[in-house]
């Protein structure tokens, strides 16, 4: 974990709403695992004072400028502008300096080459799949299941292509792709695919819906939640949830930021997401 003043890359609007930022980090191509996420604080005013978490959704390196000179590592984050931290971020562009903390929280088992996987997305919550589906040996044994209420909510489907991942999308209004919910190509995809393992990310009631279809599958699971965060090094405890077995005599709270973002199925009390959910929106 690292945590210094950096440069902005590159800052591009790639959907309405949706922007991809290029971060110059050196080191976090070693270090950051799928799943994994940064602390991120914009530089320029003293509001907003608090960090914002993004998922880190690739890593790499830069052709060098020329002979002789180093490469520039870099990261990716991919956001969604929702409020006042975001706002200010679509207006970065390279050169502006920020600070990043991070990488931060525990990332993806990423499992035997051997085994079938299916990644389930919806929205903003295909950000950490990308890496996820990057590292994966076996591209041949995974798919993609991406989902959306509009097609523009559909990010970053030639990045996953290019990787050789067999990939599905599904939007609520038909714009693109099947019309209807992900979490109905997920249904289709277990009965033919019934041994895989299924990571998942998204909002609340879709993680729910999977948990339930890969339940009655008896299909394993892993989710990466999305959740405010102050910290981000589980010190402010902002970012609990309810962990399995919890109840008011014995109480189990796990901390998104450090036991997560990343949990397996088992691990959480998923009655806590028929209460009422604060929507992160992706990170403001």
């Amino acid at each position: 974990m690292k945590n210094y003043k950096t440069i902005v890359l590159s800052n591009q609007e790639i959907s309405p709403g949706y922007y991809r930022m290029q971060i110059l980090a050196p080191g976090y191509d070693a270090q950051a695992r799928a799943g994994q996420f940064v602390m991120f604080r914009v530089q320029r005013s003293l509001p907003p004072l608090l960090r914002r978490p993004f998922g880190i959704f690739r890593t790499g390196f830069l052709a060098p400028d020329c002979d002789g000179m180093p490469s520039k590592e870099f990261i990716e984050i991919v956001y969604k502008v929702v409020g006042l931290g975001t706002e200010i971020m679509q207006d970065l562009h390279q050169g502006d300096q920020i600070e990043l903390l991070g990488p931060l929280g525990r990332g993806f088992d990423l499992g035997a080459p051997d085994e079938d996987k299916i990644l389930v997305g919806g929205g903003i919550g295909l950000v950490p799949l990308y890496m996820l589906a990057e590292k994966l040996d076996n591209k041949a044994r995974s798919r993609l299941l991406m989902g959306g209420r509009t097609r523009d909510d559909i990010i970053t489907v030639t990045e996953f292509e290019r990787l050789g991942v067999e990939t599905y999308v599904s939007t609520e209004d038909g714009s693109l792709g099947e019309e209807g919910l992900v979490t109905q190509v997920l249904e289709r995809k277990l009965q033919k695919y019934p041994q895989a393992t299924v990571y998942a990310c998204g909002p609340m009631p879709m993680l729910d819906a999977v948990q339930r279809i890969c339940a009655n599958h008896k299909a394993p699971l892993q989710v990466s939640l999305e959740a405010l965060m102050a910290c981000g090094v589980g010190a402010c405890l902002g970012c609990v949830v309810k962990g399995a077995g919890h109840s008011e005599e014995t109480p189990r709270y796990l901390c998104t930021c450090k036991q997560g973002p990343v949990f397996n199925a088992e691990e959480l009390d998923w009655r806590q997401l028929d209460e009422p959910q604060q929507d992160c929106g992706g990170c403001r």
